[in-house]
């Protein structure tokens, strides 16, 4: 009586690897940080070799990227009348802090901070360029940069109050009460004019 060896094959999915890989960054980067995640942990935490994530996004760098929720849903919701504008931006960036995740972007900025400056600024940086591209498809102006950079501002602290601290009266109002005073300062940043220089 012959036996016949059964050798099964173990299936090869690049996505789900590639899933399984972004799932572990995000979860590592909510945690630490940007400047404290290593590749390794990821790597670990996947269930995959350090290898084999640097041969799919090359450095921690466009791991991030790739991982961590950018400001795209802020950016597909500013196309459109300019007159809602304020309000579109103001319930795109509640919906995604309300239901979100540690590894948002804003968050990411935050915790940067504390573990490397650097770190903060190469995020900002690209938040920053990424944002004011946009915008100038909407709005007119030589000092949109200078705006979008204090709307950053803006939801960075609003972020840190809310969603870090989540203390104190902006972190007990609820999801409509914050659309309705964060349109107000949205629109009053991007659409309001802005204060004359004065000479000294």
């Amino acid at each position: 009586m012959s036996t016949r060896k059964t050798t099964t094959r173990r299936v090869r999915d690049p996505e789900a690897r590639r899933a399984d890989i972004l799932a572990a960054a995000r979860s590592v980067f909510g945690e630490q940080g940007y400047a404290k995640a290593t590749l390794r942990e990821i790597a670990q935490r996947a269930g995959v070799t350090h290898g084999l994530i640097v041969r799919h996004f090359a450095t921690k760098e466009q791991l991030f990227h790739a991982a961590v929720p950018s400001t795209r849903d802020l950016a597909e919701n500013i196309p459109g009348d300019v007159e809602g504008l304020a309000e579109r931006v103001a319930r795109a960036y509640v919906a995604r802090m309300e239901h979100g995740d540690d590894a948002d972007p804003f968050k990411a900025i935050i915790r940067s901070v504390a573990s490397g400056e650097e770190a903060a600024k190469a995020l900002l940086c690209v938040m920053r360029d990424t944002s004011i591209e946009t915008y100038r498809n909407v709005l007119d102006g030589d000092d949109v940069p200078q705006r979008v950079d204090l709307l950053g501002a803006h939801l960075i602290g609003l972020t840190f109050s809310r969603y870090v601290l989540a203390a104190g009266p902006v972190a007990e109002m609820t999801p409509e009460e914050l659309i309705r005073y964060l349109t107000s300062t949205v629109e009053a940043i991007l659409l309001g004019p802005p204060a004359p220089v004065r000479s000294p």
